[in-house]
């Protein structure tokens, strides 16, 4: 399924391919999220002309969206998304976090200067079984076998084990209560598989080092066929040696003939922060969610075209960018902006497109450094800490 191609000299960053059904990607690869079986805005031909090389699904959600009669019933994403490349699904483990204690205590995966405050309440029932989501004046029951059950039908190329996520707000304590289901629940996953997709298991522990080496030890001795690393981490807040140290505690208790996934993370700086501590692809909402708000990314900075200054601006996106929205159809920053004023649906899929043109070029770009030994010249370009 996976092959390293090359291998920094001056990091852990390393070059290979994930072969699927579907075809091939080449690593390190950002994936673009399509919560709903579709990534908003764009169409499966605007994705493959932006260079897309694989997508993410979301199992909770296409759960909820088709039932368990509709997924008895489903032709599969592929089919259903016309996107004939390569598929993930998660797990729905990250909405145990998301609508759980991420409600309750507030704040998000990622530690920072300032916490929010609880914000609502907890949808969530946590049991060493499995999980219950209150939707409505219901409850629903998530398990690993349910979990596996449901990845099967929608079809993915690689699917996630099912696993809990804990807050960067939660105890030693919480932790490694929660690290003990997750272990449980992914060799559950394991023993529930009845096809040949590929299965990713997925490291947790939280801040606490011990545990994440705990996990790791634990998670790559199974027979899974890639791994990721998921739940909370530490942030540049506090100095450079807490930026994703996790990664650091973790990767090295990883098989090295085995993809490494890294959840829910894709800002620019991360990346190459990722990429250098051994990770093959990221997944994260970026592009699209802060698109359709008017967000640019461009390796000069992000820019949000909703703000007045980009009112009479003549000059294109970004004149160093090559997709069709910067080189050929060289749309401006006024133009955007009016559109973005004026509330034009257009907006939202001209800043999308670019934005994940953008990103997969960012990564092909890291790609070619490391291909040509030159990774750490251009990371020192892009990442201040």
């Amino acid at each position: 399924m996976f092959r390293v191609l090359k291998k920094d000299s001056s990091s852990r960053a390393r070059l290979g391919i994930i072969e699927t059904p579907h075809g091939i990607v080449e690593t390190p690869s950002f994936v673009v999220v399509g919560t709903h079986a579709k990534v908003r805005e764009l169409s499966s031909q605007d994705l493959i002309r932006a260079k897309t090389q694989l997508i993410i699904s979301n199992t909770y959600h296409m759960w909820q969206k088709l039932g368990d009669k509709g997924l008895r019933k489903y032709p599969g994403l592929h089919e259903s998304m016309n996107w004939q490349h390569p598929l993930m699904t998660d797990s729905g483990g990250f909405q145990v976090f998301s609508l759980g204690f991420a409600r309750e205590l507030g704040g998000g995966k990622i530690v920072t200067s300032q916490q929010s405050l609880a914000t609502s309440e907890n949808l969530v029932r946590i049991t060493n079984d499995g999980v219950y989501f209150k939707v409505g004046d219901r409850e629903q029951f998530l398990d690993a076998t349910k979990s596996i059950w449901i990845q099967e039908k929608l079809g993915a190329d690689i699917i996630l084990a099912f696993d809990e996520p804990t807050s960067p707000l939660h105890n030693y304590k919480y932790n490694k209560e929660a690290l003990a289901r997750t272990h449980r629940w992914e060799e559950e996953s394991l023993k529930a598989k009845t096809t040949n997709q590929k299965m990713y298991g997925i490291v947790q522990g939280g801040l606490f080092e011990d545990l994440r080496n705990e996990s790791a030890k634990f998670i790559g001795s199974l027979d899974f066929d890639g791994f990721a690393v998921g739940g909370s981490f530490g942030s540049s807040f506090g100095g450079k040696e807490k930026t994703f140290r996790e990664l650091d505690w973790v990767v090295p208790y990883l098989p090295e003939n085995k993809p490494r996934h890294l959840l829910g993370i894709g800002l620019i700086q991360d990346l190459f922060i990722g990429v250098s501590k051994g990770i093959d692809t990221f997944d994260c909402v970026v592009p699209t969610r802060e698109g359709r708000h008017g967000n640019i990314y461009t390796l000069q900075g992000r820019l949000d075209m909703t703000k007045g200054l980009y009112k009479e601006d003549g000059s294109v996106l970004d004149p160093d960018c090559g997709c069709e929205v910067c080189a050929t159809k060289k749309i401006t920053k006024a133009y955007l902006h009016s559109l973005f004023k004026a509330k034009n649906f257009e907006a939202g899929y001209l800043a999308s497109f670019h934005n994940i043109y953008f990103f997969n070029n960012l990564m092909k770009t890291i790609r070619n450094s490391i291909a040509e030994g030159n990774f750490k010249d251009l990371m020192k370009k892009h990442v201040l800490l």
